[in-house]
């Protein structure tokens, strides 16, 4: 199956999911449950959630892997929102559509993002009980990348960090931990789910590292130099807040030198697993547009 075709396909399982694994909307309180629903089911890449997928599927285990894959995609979810609040990034757009704060409110917005964090674990402990040590490390990986000391403590060095230059280390750790922490966990949690051995977790994972920064410094250059409509989101807004990127340390040529050396070595650690899906993934990431 050609990338793009295996790629629909997984989004199309992730979204048929969000229909059967969250609470309906006309679950009591509503209002908290459309605000939920209304910003998982905006339209996403769902890279989070399609990389436990194929990472399970690798190793062809049984296991089911959509509710560890809708998890995710909460938990993702839920840091969009709030990093979108007043408080933070003041963002009146997301995924071409009005922030949750915007379209509901600024209160309903914080419960809205509360709740999918919280509805993250929920679906670990309630889908993996009957694989007791699974559906533990599952919930211990997730909750590891998303801490203080990674996910979270990322964007509050992000947010300290405005305003002033950072050095390559602190730039590097706010990107390692605010958005690679969560791709590595995607993986990896696929690779438990799916029975890979150790080294092949940790190969996984490594892949996991590449383009989570790959990531990052795409998302710095589209910043720069995309528009609004592309994007489906503010761009110009790291420049607005003197926030300190790879563009702003290094400029547009080295950033893309160095986002094209990540995806080459990621995809170069997909050669000793046989995942074609994630080699073409690589490249995938490092080309989009927004």
């Amino acid at each position: 199956m050609e990338f793009k075709e295996k790629l629909s396909t997984y989004v199309a399982e992730i979204e048929q999911a969000f229909e059967t694994l969250l609470p309906p909307e006309s679950a009591r309180p509503v209002r908290i449950h459309q605000a939920m629903r209304y910003s998982l089911f905006a339209e996403g890449k769902r890279i989070r959630p399609a990389l436990v997928l194929a990472a399970c599927e690798r190793f062809d285990n049984p296991r089911n892997a959509l509710p560890a894959a809708v998890a995710v995609e909460c938990l993702h979810t839920y840091t969009l929102i709030h990093d979108d609040l007043p408080a933070v990034d003041d963002s009146p757009l997301r995924r071409g559509r009005p922030t949750c704060h915007i379209q509901f409110d600024e209160a309903t917005a914080i419960l809205a993002g509360d709740a999918l964090l919280t509805y993250a674990f929920q679906l670990l402990s309630r889908h993996y009980a009957g694989s007791s040590d699974k559906g533990i490390e599952l919930i211990q990986v997730l909750s590891e990348a998303s801490s203080s000391e990674h996910l979270i403590g990322g964007q509050m060095e992000d947010i300290l960090g405005e305003q002033r230059v950072l050095e390559q280390d602190e730039l590097n750790f706010i990107h390692i931990n605010k958005t690679s922490a969560l791709i590595e966990a995607s993986l990896e949690m696929g690779a438990i789910i799916g029975g890979a051995t150790p080294e092949q977790t940790s190969s996984i994972i490594s892949y996991g590292r590449c383009i989570g920064l790959g990531f990052q410094i795409v998302d710095d250059i589209l910043d720069a130099t995309s528009d609004t409509q592309t994007l489906g989101k503010s761009v110009g807004a790291d420049e607005a807040s003197n926030k300190s990127t790879y563009v702003a340390l290094h400029g547009l040529e080295k950033s893309r030198q160095y986002a094209t050396e990540l995806a080459t070595k990621a995809y170069q650690i997909c050669d000793g697993l046989d995942m074609p899906f994630l080699k073409d993934l690589a490249i995938y990431l490092n080309r989009r547009t927004n």
